[in-house]
């Protein structure tokens, strides 16, 4: 491993953004360790410059070439740091493939993130935007995690209270642009009941008549049903869930409610209700929807796609028309999930 890291100019992305987009930025570099990440921000080359930290590319959109640095961490590595009959702690490095890791949990029988199976990314961004799906998030079984200050130029310690974790939210996201995820330790269980609580996987389970009695069927569950509605970015350009599911007071919910009587939605604690974006959006008639080469998937409205050859720009503005759309119909405002650039 070299210990040196070279700083590349005007380098390409379309092969490391999951919609497939034409862009390059100004400055790049793939650092391999925490050494090398000193060396970049030591560099006079980039003082000064907009940096951006890109991971597995599943949540970002280019609308332009970045006039900055991009950060490409590949830390690599997974470590049992304490195990015992009941639990394990493991350390997964910021730049492990999520979907590879959530399969070492797998195969060695460790529950907890069975639900999180095939959500694209890299581990370093699911702390930050605390990736959640079918009734689980990450912050359940998170433990701590190591950071690059970017700012103060050193490694800080963050347990799980520091983190400030939200739906879709974090202290990491929250202070976009300080701070670079190293390493997440996250404690999972071993031989536990999975979680089923989820309306669709228990409809699943009913309708195919099989018993969820291991992480290894739910976690087939969950890629049925995430196959049978979401496209493959390897097929068609996409960054999932373009849009978070919007939360609002339940007063808002039971204004809208009364004249939507079959909306679905999901309690949250306190007075706050979580209404699927998707089913908004498909009201407003966007589902399957195209204009030029972007287009809303016709299978699951919270997806905008890549047809082919289409600009960062043009799936902004369909993104703005759909916003408005759902603004104008319901009085809630869409915010993005994705990092627009």
């Amino acid at each position: 491993m070299s210990s040196h890291i070279s700083i590349k100019r005007d380098h390409p992305l379309k092969t490391l953004n999951t919609f497939g987009l034409d862009a390059k930025c100004s400055y790049f570099v793939e650092p391999q360790n925490v050494f090398q990440l000193n060396q970049v921000f030591s560099s006079p080359e980039i003082f000064g410059k907009p940096v951006f930290v890109l991971g597995g590319g599943s949540n970002v959109l280019f609308t332009a070439n970045y006039k900055g640095l991009i950060i490409h961490p590949v830390f690599k590595g997974i470590k049992i740091l304490f195990e015992n009959e009941q639990f394990v702690d493991v350390e997964v490095m910021a730049g492990e493939n999520w979907d590879a890791f959530v399969n070492y949990c797998l195969n060695r029988n460790y529950a907890g993130f069975e639900n999180l199976v095939l959500i694209p990314g890299n581990v370093g961004a699911a702390p930050i935007q605390n990736i959640g799906a079918y009734g689980v998030e990450q912050k359940d079984h998170f433990k701590s995690l190591t950071a690059f200050d970017m700012k103060e130029r050193k490694l800080l310690e963050f347990n799980k209270q520091e983190c400030d974790f939200e739906y879709r939210n974090s202290r990491f996201k929250k202070e976009k642009g300080r701070y670079l995820i190293v390493s997440v330790i996250y404690s999972l269980k071993k031989n536990a009941r999975p979680d089923t609580g989820y309306a669709a996987l228990h409809q699943h389970f009913k309708k195919h008549h099989v018993s969820p009695d291991s992480i290894q069927k739910v976690a087939d569950a969950v890629r049925f049903i995430r196959r049978s509605k979401l496209p493959d970015p390897d097929q068609l350009g996409n960054a999932g869930s373009f849009f978070k599911n919007p939360v609002v007071n339940l007063d808002v919910f039971e204004k809208i409610r009364s004249k939507n009587d079959q909306m679905p939605y999901y309690l949250l604690s306190g007075d706050q209700v979580k209404i699927p974006a998707g089913w908004l959006i498909e009201k407003c008639g966007w589902k399957g929807k195209r204009i030029g080469n972007a287009g809303v998937h016709e299978k699951q409205a919270l997806v905008i796609v890549n047809y082919g050859g289409v600009r960062g720009g043009e799936i902004l503005e369909l993104s703005i028309k759909i916003r408005e759309s759902v603004k104008q119909t319901f009085g809630i405002e869409l915010e993005a999930e994705v990092n627009i650039l």
